[in-house]
């Protein structure tokens, strides 16, 4: 397998993904290194408790610190860029503090991939990067050009950078289904809803950590990997997990959508469908041309037609309630 004796990075490594990326990668293969990299002390301690195997490795650092980066980079084949500032309504009030991680962050680990010579390069993104009206959104889709144009740069090394979008996880930090479950837990007479007209993207912590691996297998560098998922209205989650408490309805957030898009329209240009996900080309092009329809493990992809648009609204996948009350079960 590709993993096995590998050196494998993860910035932001004790967040939801980056314990059950390493606890699925531990399943898969034997890495020579595993490293997580990531600036809450108390969190690496924490981990380091349940991850006890001789290749793991607790790096304190900030992607803010591209020196740090540099020292955790050496001698590392395979980097998952997960770190990020990620709360809208937060990211909102500290725009400044979003920017520097989330933008000069993602170049930092760029720099720093390209001067260790890492092979495979992974950055996380999100739906809210795409026509983002949020700062997040906004620093994420910077973060993604910022990825896709690192192909470009590296001259002659063998680095490659790909992005992974997906929408919202279900069960991590911040997400509405712990939200509301501890309102309920606490004995909450009403469930605070947004908008009831609000639907949003969902993904399985582990769909998304399998997803990531499936794209390391199948990525050439320069494409942004879309999976199809289903939607879920935010209604029909609280009406499934408190079939008999009143819903309050409180406005959008700051930052808000109703809605959210993986592939936008003005991208169907250059959107390519295969059977379980969606690939976005780079805009700019590279000095080796490089065949998307194909990828490394031989699917086959089409384009979509112009003017197509994966809105989590449109969307034809749609969870149930029974699929809903499924789901929340797991958190």
């Amino acid at each position: 397998m590709q993993l096995h004796d590998k050196s494998i990075l993860i910035t932001g490594g004790t967040g939801s993904f980056g314990k059950k990326f390493i606890a699925e990668l531990l399943k898969r293969a034997k890495p020579k290194k595993v490293i997580v990299f990531s600036r809450d002390e108390l969190k690496q301690y924490e981990m380091a408790q349940n991850f006890t195997d001789s290749c793991m490795r607790f790096f304190i650092g900030d992607v803010r610190d591209k020196e740090r980066l540099l020292q955790a980079l050496h001698d590392v084949d395979i980097c998952i860029h997960a770190a990020a500032l990620k709360h809208v309504p937060i990211a909102e009030y500290n725009p400044a503090e979003c920017i520097k991680t989330n933008i000069f962050g993602a170049q930092n680990v760029i720099d720093a991939c390209l001067a260790q010579g890492v092979s495979q390069v992974i950055a996380l993104s999100t739906d809210k990067a795409a026509n983002p009206i949020n700062l997040y959104g906004a620093t994420k889709l910077a973060s993604d050009k910022l990825f896709i144009a690192a192909n470009n740069m590296k001259g002659a090394r063998m680095t490659k950078f790909s992005v992974v979008r997906y929408g919202n996880v279900v069960g991590s930090r911040g997400s509405v289904v712990p939200f509301f479950k501890n309102l309920l837990k606490n004995g909450a007479q009403e469930i605070p809803i947004t908008d009831e007209r609000m639907t949003r993207f969902w993904i399985t912590l582990q769909e998304g950590v399998s997803f990531v691996f499936d794209n390391l297998e199948r990525m050439h560098g320069g494409e942004i990997f879309v999976p199809k998922i289903p939607s879920m209205k935010i209604i029909d989650l609280a009406h499934a997990l408190a079939p008999n408490i009143p819903l309050k309805i409180i406005g959008i957030r700051p930052g808000e959508k109703l809605h959210e898009v993986m592939v936008p329209k003005d991208d169907s240009h250059l959107s390519l469908e295969f059977d379980s996900f969606f690939i976005i080309k780079p805009t700019i092009q590279f000095q080796t041309p490089i065949d998307y329809t194909v990828t490394l493990k031989g699917e086959k992809g089409v384009p979509v037609e112009i003017g197509f648009e994966y809105n989590s609204l449109s969307n034809n996948n749609w969870l149930s309630k029974e699929e809903i009350i499924r789901m929340s079960e797991q958190f």
